[in-house]
């Protein structure tokens, strides 16, 4: 994991995405959905070994194309935006995040699984008026305490990876969602 990238203020940026690891990104995306399916399958005491290789698939594909692309400029974004010296630049990096960027990102995924399940805009909508709340809900309760960590004590480098370590199990939380 070697990131030698500053904040986005030259030409050079856009190939410091590559720095994200959208690969692993993805993988860890396609994990947390296949931990929820196998947590499902537990939980209503299913013997079957056959899971829906779709999901796992549209997760990567959510992980790899706007997951570790998107945090990896957005965690750039709130150094570059609200340096260190700015006082109380921690929690205004964290109110960014929880306030602007976790309402923005969870719409997001919302509107790219639909997309993705082949299904259209009334079926977003419904998932929008069902899930939307209650997993924005539990973003905050999950995330707030991990992103204070994330934002305060994890080197900038290394926050893409620490946020999608914990992801692992967020994915795995919102797949059930969909259930």
């Amino acid at each position: 994991w070697d990131y030698r990238c500053e904040p986005p203020r030259r030409a050079s940026s856009v190939f410091c995405l590559w720095q994200a690891r959208p690969p692993v990104i993805g993988i860890l995306s396609a994990l947390g959905n296949f931990l929820a399916q196998m947590i499902e399958k537990k939980r209503k005491k299913e013997n079957s070994r056959s899971l829906d290789v779709g999901g796992p698939l549209r997760y990567a594909v959510y992980g790899f194309f706007f997951t570790g692309p998107l945090s990896h400029f957005f965690y750039f974004f709130m150094e570059h935006w609200i340096p260190p010296e700015v006082p109380l630049a921690g929690l205004r990096r964290l109110l960014l995040d929880r306030l602007v960027f976790a309402p923005a990102f969870l719409m997001l995924f919302f509107l790219i699984m639909n997309f993705l399940e082949g299904k259209d805009a009334s079926a977003f909508a419904a998932k929008m008026r069902r899930g939307f709340w209650p997993a924005l809900r539990m973003n905050w309760r999950v995330w707030t305490p991990l992103q204070f960590i994330n934002i305060n004590y994890v080197p900038l480098k290394f926050r893409v990876l620490f946020a999608n370590l914990a992801a692992l199990f967020w994915y795995a939380y919102l797949a059930s969602l969909g259930k």
